[in-house]
């Protein structure tokens, strides 16, 4: 797998149960996993603390803090390189076009407008189902093209709610 760091430095990396091999060349090392995301690691006679900060499964990008200061870590895996000599990589392709209904419930509040830019993980609106409120957020960036429902309406699960361009 390639190991890029701080969007500077790539290495090859393989893990074959407790073989570490970078670029080739074996690890000798000793680690004892700690509680919630810390981990001490022994290599070459020194000692390093290690916490994970910060994940994002979807992204394959995590933030570890090593003695204190932070690098930012993206993995790809033989499954993501395949996928890129494929041409199949294109964030475009994973782009969002439409939200819909998690569940039956009440639109108590819209918070986008049409051709409003959004970020990921921004409000989009609030649902009240069996009397909780839940809001939807925005699962990526882009640009709303339509919002499909008005407040105090009821939905379906499953409903489109809002689409994007």
């Amino acid at each position: 797998m390639n190991v890029k760091v701080n969007d500077r430095y790539n290495f090859d990396v393989e893990l074959e149960q407790k073989l570490l091999k970078v670029d080739g060349v074996e690890l000798q090392i000793d680690s004892t996993t700690l509680a919630d995301g810390h981990t001490h690691v022994i290599y070459n006679n020194k000692s390093y603390n290690i916490e994970l900060v910060s994940e994002d499964k979807a992204e394959k990008k995590s933030v570890v803090k090593v003695n204190g200061t932070l690098y930012e870590v993206a993995i790809e895996d033989q499954y993501d390189l395949l996928l890129k000599q494929l041409g199949l990589d294109n964030t475009k392709a994973n782009k969002m076009l439409e939200v819909k209904a998690p569940m039956p419930g009440l639109v108590l509040n819209i918070m986008v407008a049409e051709g409003q830019e959004v970020n990921k993980g921004d409000n989009l609106l609030v649902l009240e189902a069996m009397k909780m409120e839940n809001i939807l957020k925005s699962p990526s960036s882009g640009t709303v093209k339509k919002v499909l429902v008005n407040k105090g309406v009821k939905v379906e699960k499953n409903e489109v709610l809002i689409q994007f361009s």
